[in-house]
């Protein structure tokens, strides 16, 4: 039997737009607090604080492969969806120990990407492969399409994810270093460096170059979490935050 941590090798493919029979996705009922509130079908949210109005595509010469656990998937607080609303070039593969998905083992196997599984770089046992933005910045030159692979989940799921998978145990491992602290506040509190998984990814973007959409997410993040936090206190955000502001003015000049 694969270990997944549910049913859903069958479901691997329902980011990408596949239900079990290849038609439309199915949503998953979601059964926990908030599951009777009206929620936006497009962005997930409470429709009291619908976050459509605020989505911006932009684009980045690094992509970024979501590899998610099975819970995360139906979440509306999972931070990693936010990352493929902004790069459409993102991709989402469900975690799968001894059944890995084959589109992403193909893409692992591609000459053309230069995938970095991002993970933090405290235990020796892989310091071998631990590697700096540099080496980002150093396959772009190459003529290589960098990719994070973000580890999508809680830390104690990715922790696991990193260890029990044998198609990423040859990948350069990519830790993030910053002074940042979280700004997430939707989950139960964890330390303030444990970034949650959007901001890890903008973190890093800024720092290997893609300035734009580091920003971009960055801000797309905030609108999330303030109107995510609005609803949840049932009030209504009375007007665009700074970030919103932002994110509207960079629609208005894509027109």
């Amino acid at each position: 039997m694969a270990d997944c941590d549910s049913e859903p090798c069958r479901e691997r493919g329902a980011q990408r737009g596949e239900d079990a029979s290849g038609d439309t996705p199915r949503r998953k009922p979601f059964n926990a607090r908030g599951s009777f509130v009206t929620r936006c079908e497009a962005c997930r949210l409470p429709s009291l604080n619908c976050l459509c109005p605020y989505k911006v595509a932009t684009t980045s010469e690094t992509r970024v492969w979501l590899l998610t656990h099975p819970y995360e998937h139906y979440k509306p607080t999972n931070t990693g969806r936010l990352i493929g609303d902004i790069l459409d070039t993102t991709e989402v593969f469900t975690w799968c120990r001894t059944a890995p998905d084959p589109t992403l083992l193909a893409r692992l196997d591609d000459p053309r990407f230069a995938p970095f599984v991002v993970f933090p770089d405290d235990q020796p046992d892989y310091a071998e492969r631990v590697v700096g933005p540099d080496a980002v910045r150093a396959a772009k030159r190459d003529g290589r399409i960098p990719v994070l692979i973000l580890l999508d989940g809680t830390w104690r799921q990715a922790r696991r994810m990193f260890r029990r998978s044998a198609y990423l145990a040859a990948l350069p491992v990519l830790p993030l270093h910053s002074e940042r602290t979280t700004r997430y506040r939707l989950r139960k509190p964890a330390p303030s460096e444990h970034l949650c998984t959007a901001e890890v990814a903008a973190e890093l973007l800024h720092q290997t170059g893609d300035g734009e959409a580091a920003a971009t997410l960055d801000d797309y993040f905030d609108a999330f979490n303030d109107s995510y936090a609005a609803s949840r206190r049932h009030g209504k955000l009375e007007a665009p935050t700074a970030a919103m502001k932002r994110l509207l003015e960079r629609r208005e000049h894509m027109r």
